[in-house]
């Protein structure tokens, strides 16, 4: 059983949400360059931007997003997987097993309504990727000056 300045503690002690808020962190990524885009929905943008071009599968994703953005945004598959079955279940990718009777890799492909979701997806985020690219631009004529 709990001591009484134990749970005088806990009732005394900051809900995780207000601490949070007065850390200036909220869910997600805490990295101030991509966090707020990551919220945003730029990791399920680059997803459905890739497999525009061609079907693909999880691990290649991740290589692909972390090539594409220089090593700025990582994704792991606690990420990425989850994402893809959320994209699946939302109707945006179609997923299927390279060879069924063994689930090998499951390949995703884009489909029309995740061509539409791509596209909002995409005008959306453009003006916190034009703020971002202006932060840094500034920040790299500052130390130049």
């Amino acid at each position: 059983m709990a001591s009484k300045a134990t749970g005088e503690a806990v009732a005394q002690a900051t809900p995780l949400a207000t601490a949070r808020a007065a850390a200036g962190k909220g869910s997600g990524s805490a990295d101030p360059l991509v966090g707020d885009l990551r919220r945003a929905g730029l990791l399920p943008l680059l997803v459905l931007h890739f497999l525009r071009d061609e079907p693909s599968y999880g691990n290649a994703l991740m290589d692909r997003v972390e090539r594409a953005t220089n090593g700025l945004i990582a994704v792991n598959p606690n990420t990425m997987y989850p994402l893809l079955r959320r994209l699946e279940a939302d109707g945006f990718v179609a997923g299927e097993w390279e060879h069924p009777a063994r689930r090998s890799r499951r390949f995703y492909r884009v489909t029309a309504e995740g061509a539409v979701e791509r596209e909002r997806l995409a005008v959306e985020l453009a003006p916190r990727l034009d703020a971002v690219a202006a932060g840094v631009a500034a920040i790299r004529a500052e130390l130049e000056a």
